[in-house]
């Protein structure tokens, strides 16, 4: 039996989040796209379309307003902006990345068939085809993480089931993630390259590390094995590995006397780099990656584990976020305790993803920024009105935060399965 989801918000606050997803969906419907400084010339119509910073996230946004029953001309511009988008990957050299790639693209499509359009023929079919050859190439050549790896072609297949085709992707996806683990006395690992992380990590470890954020570490392939044991899916795989991963993980638990429960990034013999209450890097997306596995392997204890550091996470309502954004600020962090306390019924955990939401609302500046919200980059606030970091995902999460429509979006995020979440344990 399945969970039904239920707004968070009610009365004035309820109603400035509907106003400011509403507004947002407004400012991105127009063709307005931010693109970071870095990136090339030719990289743009890329970024301008993909899951992360374009038309794909966006068209998220207006899919569920219309679900929401905000208006039919929501959806008229969601498919617009995924036909856009779509139309791009055929035009594009784009990577095997799922929120700078095809993947992600072809996931949107994927999650709206038989919800905002019905879908006459297969249009991933091929997509499907392209990644399992890709997969078949052993070693896999990218990464292992969420945003750009095997972990996010894993949550693409999982949106896919249960076609035999994502069947063939999931497991192949899972082999791949066996054959790179590391294996030590505590457990199996995933290891970074160097040249992997972020610029601003590699002085601090030369070396690589073992990053233990969901967005591009360890967490997310918990998720993923887990989300793989609840679709039945290389079970005999997965599920010992999922075991191990968790072990090692937890073996990197600071002592209580923390202001953090586990670092961002370890390397043996470096000093851990400290990490920040949010769904990308630090214990919240780490307290959500160990309950998907809790309930997708039906493992009571990595349940407790779960709901402990979630519930600590919860204390930390000092610190600042960079902005309102999903990735790292408050909208972000608010959503994920309000999809972990709908699925624990832990009451601090919704107190918590109150005051985040009360926070991301408290940030937005009529008159700057994309519909009032400005996110941090680079040391500077940007307008920004991406699903990852930018504005369209802060719409997404305080549009979840008021309606009685679950926000199944965050499939993607993997803070949620491809088949609902199932009844808590019983206490």
């Amino acid at each position: 039996m399945s969970l039904p989801w239920r707004p968070l918000l009610s009365g004035d606050p309820a109603a400035r989040a509907l106003a400011a997803a509403r507004d947002i969906a407004a400012v991105t419907s127009r063709d307005i796209t931010f693109y970071p400084d870095n990136l090339k010339p030719e990289g743009v119509p890329v970024w301008q379309n993909a899951l992360s910073g374009g038309r794909a996230g966006q068209c998220l946004l207006h899919a569920y307003l219309a679900f929401h029953g905000a208006g039919d001309a929501h959806a008229d511009t969601a498919i617009e902006l995924l036909d856009q988008a779509t139309d791009a990957v055929s035009a594009h050299r784009m990577s095997a990345s799922l929120y700078l790639g095809f993947p992600g693209i072809a996931w949107v499509a994927a999650h709206l068939a038989g919800r905002l359009f019905t879908e006459e023929e297969d249009g991933n079919r091929d997509v499907d085809e392209i990644l399992l050859t890709s997969l078949s190439r052993s070693p896999w050549e990218g990464t292992f993480d969420l945003f750009h790896g095997l972990v996010g072609v894993g949550v693409y297949a999982l949106e896919r089931l249960p076609r035999p085709s994502a069947v063939r992707c999931l497991e192949a996806v899972i082999a791949q993630l066996a054959g790179r683990a590391e294996h030590t006395p505590e457990g199996a690992t995933f290891f970074s390259p160097v040249g992997t992380l972020a610029a601003k990590y590699q002085a601090a470890f030369p070396q690589g590390a073992y990053v233990l954020g969901m967005g591009q570490g360890i967490p997310g392939v918990i998720a993923l094995l887990g989300s793989a044991c609840r679709a039945g899916i290389a079970t005999r795989e997965a599920r010992p590995l999922l075991a191990a991963t968790i072990s090692w993980l937890l073996s990197r638990e600071r002592p209580p006397e923390s202001s953090y429960r586990f670092p961002h990034l370890h390397f043996p013999g470096v000093e851990p780099y400290p990490s920040r209450v949010s769904w990308c890097v630090g214990d919240l997306g780490i307290a959500a990656s160990l309950l998907m596995a809790a309930r997708g392997a039906s493992e009571r204890a990595w349940e407790t584990e779960a709901r402990r550091i979630a519930l600590a996470a919860a204390t930390r309502t000092l610190e600042s976020p960079d902005g309102p954004g999903l990735c790292y600020g408050a909208a972000g962090v608010g959503h994920v305790f309000n999809r972990l306390y709908q699925a624990t019924g832990e009451m601090e955990l919704g107190k918590a993803a109150n005051f985040w939401f009360h926070r991301a609302l408290d940030l937005r500046e009529p008159g700057l920024g994309i519909a009032g919200f400005r996110v941090a980059l680079g040391g500077d606030w940007a307008d920004e009105p991406g699903f990852l970091r930018g504005a369209t995902g802060v719409g997404l999460a305080l549009l979840a935060a008021v309606s009685q429509v679950d926000p199944a979006w965050d499939r993607v995020l993997l803070t949620s399965s491809w088949a609902t979440w199932t009844e808590p344990f019983s206490q």
